[in-house]
This record gives structure tokens, sequence and C-alpha cells, in this order.
């Protein structure tokens, strides 16, 4: 395989240190709702559905958040947004062991809206520090982290709060995501290239950058992440009517291996894929893997080729969002694409769940499947029509220079 496109992106000044930041910084992150979980079972003696509804509350903050922080980086610059959001965290966290479920719902919903935009930050820097054609490899990077932080990060949050309390992982979560915010902010990522105009810009309007392809693009986001949302549940679910719910963390990890395996290869072809053929084979290759039910073995390897394009289909998407956004709204088009991701994996799942209680457990695969492979298909003229357009201008191109030779 040729590695050549990693160890150009990887020599690139700034990527590497970012990249092993990052992987820091979003362990501690990827295990804020398993922590919320517990801490609401176990220690306040509420049941999953009051867990759910706390779950719930962070993530309509977060997604409601995003956008709005990313625009606040596009005019104020990384330093400020990164001090006030870990300030709020430090409050939510400190303060969250000692709150009832009345009072911890609607902090809960702040502490969204102001969490740390480590996830959107880090993809907008990546931009700003890869040109164009060594964004492939360094997303896929970022990708392949993303997997590693929430293979490691939910597993310790597990380990600790069942060996000595939730309350206590709280607090340690909590101490994890300020010192993420503290690096950040010493780190201190360019968002945007030396090449592109530093400081406050003149505002661009959205119409001129939320265009329909930039909205396919979060559409099939979205579409994705619910298909990885549902999937989660899906096999617990399929591994628990077969008797093998034992297994639930193997399959999971077969999973998630796949998906480092994949966003590998991705990263190292030369030739970029369309998110939206990711998106379409993600969704096609999930949708018969509960066929594969009936041991636990069989459900990893029916999980393989869906696992595989996990990775690149949210590298796609990081990329195809950094090229369409102009630099100067390129915090706010990341945290749209945050928010997309969010929302797709917060309906997933209780879409997923209501499907499996409505019939069997291999329908919780098949449903988000087709949901996704529909909002591909639904999308897909956009691409056409821009692809068509493309076509157009670069037929007129070569006119335009074969006709000096002609005359």
């Amino acid at each position: 395989m040729n590695l050549t496109p990693y160890r150009q992106a990887l020599a690139l000044p700034g990527l590497r240190s970012l990249l092993l930041v990052s992987v820091l910084a979003r362990i501690p992150l990827t295990a804020t709702g398993v922590t919320l979980t517990f801490f609401v079972v176990l220690d306040l003696g509420r049941g999953y559905g009051a867990a759910g509804l706390v779950g719930a509350a962070m993530t309509v903050g977060a997604a409601l958040g995003s956008p709005l922080l990313g625009r606040l980086v596009d005019r104020r610059g990384l330093r400020p947004v990164v001090a006030l959001t870990t300030v709020a965290e430090a409050v939510f966290w400190a303060s969250a062991p000692t709150l009832s479920l009345t009072v911890l719902l609607p902090a809960a919903f702040l502490a969204g809206l102001l969490a740390l935009p480590i996830f959107s930050v880090i993809r907008q820097s990546i931009a700003a520090l890869a040109p164009e054609d060594r964004r492939r490899p360094a997303y896929a990077l970022d990708s392949m982290s993303v997997e590693l932080s929430f293979m490691v990060g939910p597993a310790l949050a597990v380990a600790l709060a069942t060996t000595v309390s939730a309350r206590t992982t709280l607090w340690a979560v909590g101490a994890g995501v300020v010192a993420s915010g503290v690096a950040f902010w010493l780190l201190n990522p360019p968002t945007r290239s030396a090449d592109e105009p530093a400081g406050p810009q003149p505002r661009t309007p959205r119409r001129e950058w939320l265009t329909p392809r930039m909205l396919a693009v979060l559409a099939v986001s979205g579409a994705a992440t619910l298909v990885l949302g549902g999937t989660d549940v899906a096999v617990v679910a399929v591994l628990r009517a077969s008797g093998e719910v034992g297994w639930t963390g193997a399959v999971l990890t077969m999973w998630a291996v796949a998906s480092l395996v994949g966003g590998f290869a991705y990263g190292a072809v030369r030739r970029s894929f369309s998110p939206l053929a990711l998106t379409a084979a993600l969704s096609l290759c999930t949708i018969p893997v509960g066929l594969g039910g009936g041991h636990w073995w069989l459900l990893c390897l029916a999980l393989i080729p869906a696992g595989a394009l996990c990775a690149p289909t949210i590298a796609a998407t990081s990329d195809a969002v950094s090229r369409l956004a102009p630099a100067g709204v390129r915090g706010e088009a990341m945290g749209l694409h945050g928010s997309a991701v969010t929302v797709g994996i917060a309906l997933g799942a209780p879409l997923a769940g209501a499907v499996i209680d409505a019939s069997l457990p291999m329908w919780g695969f098949a449903v988000t499947g087709v949901i996704g492979l529909a909002v591909t298909l639904a999308v897909l003229p956009v691409e056409l029509r821009h692809r068509r357009e493309t076509a157009a201008a670069s037929d007129v191109s070569d006119a335009a220079n074969l006709a000096p030779a002609t005359t």
C-alpha cells in the first residue's frame, strides 16, 4: 500500500501535533454520554429513560451550539471561544454530581450549547494546515483518531464507574474535558491557512455558500451517522436475542477495527470518492448485516464491509465541507457539519430501537440502512447537476483554448 500520501500529510507543519492532541482530547469527550447515563441510573436512582432525556438535552444543545460557536471562531478567533467553552465545561462538570435530575436537564442543555468544539475545530484546522491535494489523508487520519477515541473513552468510563463510582467518574471526565480545553488553548492551531486573509473579514452571505451542494453534503453526513447510531443499537439487540450479549464488546471492536483499516486505505489511495457514493455504499452494506445475527462471529464478518466504510465516509464529508466553504465562514460550516453528525447519531439509535421493539432485531440494520440510502438518492440530482455544469464549463474552457490555434 502506498504510504506516500500519509508521509506528505504528516510532514505539514503543525499537523502531527494537532492530530496527537486531538486523540487525547477526544477521549474524555467520547465518555460523556455513558458517564451521565451511569450517574442518572446508579447515583440518582432513575431509569434509563431519564438518562436518555439528559443525553438528549445535551445533544440538542450541542446541535444548536456547534454552528454558533463556529461562527464565533470565524469572527473572534479560536482562543476566546476555547476559553469560554472551557470555563463553561468546568462549571458544569464540577457541579453535575451535586445536581438533581430536575436541575441536571437544563444544565445539560446549556453544557451542550457551550460544549468545547474540539471535533469541528480540528477539522477546521486541518483545512487550514493542509492544501486541498493533501486533505484526504489528513482527514482520514482524523477519522481514525475519532475511532480510537471511541474505543478507549467509553470503555475507561465504564470501568471507572463500575469499580469506583459514577460520581467520581463525572469529576474525572470533567477534569479530562477541561484539560483538553487548556491543551487546545495552548496549542492554538490555525483556523485559516497562510495564504488566506487573517482577522475579521466582510461577512459572506449564507446564500452564497450554503448552496444546494453544501446542503447535500450535510444531509449525507447526518444520514451516515444515523446508520452508525442505528447499528450500535441493533448489534446489542441481535446478540441479546441470540443469547450472546456477552460478545457485544468483541463485535463492536471488530466493527471499529474494520473502520480503522478502511480509513487507512482511504487515505492511502490517490483518487477521491464522493461522500454521496460512500454513504450509499455504507447504507447498502448495513442493510443485510442482521442476517449474520445467528452467531456473534457471523455478525462480526457481516459488519466488516460496512465497518470499513465508516471512517472513509466521515472523512469524505469533512473534506467536502472544507472545500465548499469559504475561509471566512469555515468555522460555521464545520459547526453545521458537526450538528449534522450529532443529529444523525441522536436519531439513529432511537429509530433503530423503535423498529426493533416493533419487529425483529435484524430490521434495525435494514431500516436505518434503507433510510441512509434514501437520503443519498434524494440528494443525488444535486450532485449530478453539479457534474453536468462542471463538464459544460470544462468544454467551454477547452473550446476557448483551442480557438486561437484554429484562426
